[in-house]
């Protein structure tokens, strides 16, 4: 990591903006994928295997073909479904009825096939064949071992012994997945609801073998992605290649909420076994984990444990993937870490409770990274919480209703990637524009981009104009693990700086001072004599009719990594009904120099929001019987709404000195554990699964 450099005079980072497209959202006229329209477009629809895992005998098109409403049909060739809700055919019609219509006329014969939609049954010998690999795939890299356990145990005054599990979350974007697609000639365009439109451009023109230049992929707004909305996916590779087949009419293919739930993406889910000793003073001496999870016919990933507190002497951990006839994972809003922050949580505070000690003070017992930050959060979480009024004994009170205090840590990286550009415009009319080829996922890009470049060259935000969501731009970064700000500011920023650069070098002879006597200040030229010209008069007498223009590319130092977070909840819960209502939640996190507070604790609200509703109600629930998603729909696949809000306190550690780190990912980690920690310091009694529903937890108390 090169040395930080001096952000510089912050006029406008640090402040609470306003989002600038707030008004088009609240409006209705921000234009997002699915409202595309154009020209005799067509609406695309996929035929899916309505069975777990079955041969594809045959794929007959005709009749589906033959329908007068249809374009293009197309058959995916599969020789085998592994998963019900995997893609079959496809067809393009002029409306959606006639492709709904037509969908039905496909005629497919399947040879049915075993299956496993349950972990330990397709753990288990004799379970069908669901992967090349085998069903349980165990990934080297994925083993861990150092020290002595078995001397490691013995020196711990406590230990602690349990298994945790978290279940299958789906994404469920708001805006489903989807794409609308036309050719005209060679020229493909694609509106995308995406997460990369760089990276969907050139997967696309790898596919179809033509130039990157010759695809343009656009995305104006985006209804959320949360790490499933990389790539075309099949939806846009569908919606472009019916398009080819219907002779370049365009076409539009958006998932249905049931196509969302089932083959776009999940979170894993987790078994986590672990096995932790520490000393009565708190410090950890022993840590070993066995963890299995299902990331459906795709693989779980990373599941870091043990979690932040990693500096133990002794440790062993392993996790397998198990492969089951289900929709594949992919990523999910901070990968592996809330399963592994929740077990790690509540681990450590049935250690505290063991030996008799805070649950404060056996994280401060241990080391990390950003030790000194991450021990201010605790302490700023807990003076705001009430910390004092928790449980020393777990479960006590009088009375069904009965309150409780926890928490939970966090932690993620969030560094900037070079690979990211940006272009900055000084018109002669004095407008500037600000462009990359990122995307604005609905964390506030588009105005973080304005906002640079506007404090950059010493202008109001309204001076500024950004342009984002088109590969037409200089190449920005795919909106992931936490890198968007950290990599698309210092980009901007530089650009910026190179364009005023440009700017009063050609200025410099009209204030007869060097142009690096020149600064901008309030929408001002000042020069060191004293003279000063408004930014407009400027830059009409120093530029004439052509425009400055620059594009840079992010630059080293201005930004950081490693940010910490720590979540406080308060919860309520009835022991006769056993809800769990949480009363408030606060959420300390750290991102080095906070661009925009409302958008930052914007970001927060949202983590927080998303952890509730992972803690206490989503669940992709298959029947083992049939092997299908039961719930695939917002009806019965319960997400929190208004009724389970609690009054959630974001506070963010401004720390300029560190840069511009992502916050997306870390968030939205800890709630879950804090919530469950709560819920233990409530009633008594640990609820280790997730969703925390009103039957465990009655099933808790009674046992």
């Amino acid at each position: 990591m090169a040395e930080m450099q001096e952000w510089g005079p912050r006029t406008l980072t640090g402040k609470d903006i306003t989002r600038i497209d707030a008004v088009e959202k609240v409006t209705g006229r921000a234009r997002y994928t699915y409202d595309v329209n154009l020209p005799g477009l067509l609406i695309g629809r996929v035929l899916r295997s309505p069975h777990p895992h079955a041969k594809v005998v045959s794929v007959d098109l005709t009749a589906a073909a033959n329908h007068p409403q249809v374009k293009a049909v197309l058959d995916f060739e599969k020789k085998t479904v592994r998963y019900a809700g995997e893609e079959v055919a496809a067809v393009a019609a002029e409306t959606v009825e006639g492709a709904e219509e037509a969908l039905k006329l496909i005629k497919v014969e399947y040879e049915i096939l075993p299956f496993s939609v349950v972990e330990e049954q397709s753990m288990a010998p004799g379970a069908p064949e669901i992967h090349p690999q085998g069903n349980v795939v165990v990934p080297e890299r994925r083993q861990r071992e150092r020290g002595d356990l078995v001397a490691g145990f013995s020196e711990a005054d406590a230990v602690v012994e349990q298994t945790y599990r978290t279940q299958v979350q789906t994404h469920n974007s708001l805006e489903t997945h989807g794409a609308t697609a036309l050719w005209e000639g060679d020229q493909l365009t694609v509106y995308s609801s995406t997460q990369g439109v760089v990276g969907v451009r050139d997967q696309l023109a790898k596919y179809f073998k033509i130039p990157a230049f010759q695809v343009r992929v656009l995305t104006e707004h985006l209804g959320g992605g949360f790490g499933s909305k990389f790539g075309p996916g099949v939806e846009g590779m569908c919606s472009a290649r019916l398009s080819k087949a219907a002779g370049g009419l365009p076409v539009r293919l958006m998932m249905t909420r049931k196509e969302e739930n089932l083959c776009v993406g999940n979170r894993p889910s987790a078994i986590m076994k672990l096995k932790v000793g520490a000393t009565k003073d708190g410090k950890l001496t022993a840590f070993d984990s066995y963890t299995y999870g299902t990331g459906g016919i795709g693989g779980v990933g990373n599941i870091p444990l043990p979690y932040v507190f990693r500096d133990i002497p002794n440790l062993k951990s392993a996790l397998h993937d198990v492969h089951t006839n289900a929709g594949g994972a992919r990523a999910m809003r901070a990968p592996g870490h809330p399963q592994a922050a929740f077990a790690m949580d509540m681990a450590l505070d049935e250690l505290a409770y063991k030996l008799g000690i805070d649950p404060i003070e056996i994280r401060m017992a241990n080391n990390c990274r950003n030790k000194e930050t991450r021990d201010e959060q605790l302490r700023i979480g807990a003076k705001e919480i009430g910390w004092e009024r928790r449980n020393k004994v777990p479960g006590v009170g009088d009375g069904p209703i009965k309150r409780g205090v926890g928490f939970g840590c966090g932690e993620w990286g969030g560094s900037g990637r070079k690979g990211t550009f940006a272009e900055v415009v000084i018109n002669p009319d004095g407008s500037v524009d600000a462009k990359s080829a990122t995307q604005d996922i609905g964390t506030g890009t588009r105005t973080l981009i304005a906002m640079i470049a506007a404090e950059e060259l010493g202008l109001e935000l309204d001076q500024v104009r950004a342009h984002l969501g088109d590969t037409n731009y200089p190449p920005g970064r795919a909106s992931g693990g936490s890198t968007t700000a950290p990599s698309t500011a210092p980009a901007v920023k530089a650009a910026a700086r190179k364009a005023k650069g440009q700017l009063f070098e050609k200025l410099a002879p009209e204030f007869r001072v060097p142009a690096s006597e020149l600064r901008t200040v309030n929408g001002r030229v000042v020069a060191s004599n004293g003279e000063s010209k408004s930014w407009t008069e400027a830059t009409q007498s120093a530029l004439g009719v052509q425009p400055i223009v620059v594009v840079s590319e992010f630059e080293d130092g201005f930004s950081g990594a490693d940010v910490a977070g720590v979540h406080f909840a308060e919860v309520e819960v009835d022991t006769e009904t056993g809800r769990i209502q949480p009363i408030k939640i606060v959420a300390v996190n750290d991102c080095g120099l906070v661009v925009n507070k409302l958008l930052a604790e914007s970001q927060v609200n949202g983590g927080v929001i998303g952890g509730i509703s992972y803690a206490l109600l989503e669940d992709r629930v298959l029947d083992p019987h049939v092997g299908v998603m039961v719930n695939p729909g917002l009806e019965h696949y319960k997400i929190a709404g208004a009724m389970e809000m609690p009054e959630i306190v974001p506070i963010m550690m401004d720390m300029p000195e560190r840069g511009v780190i992502g916050l997306g990912e870390p968030a939205r980690i800890p709630t879950a554990g804090a919530i469950a920690n709560a819920v233990y310091n409530a009633i008594g009694v640990p609820i280790r699964e997730l969703p925390m529903t009103p039957d465990k937890v009655l099933a808790a108390l009674s046992a």
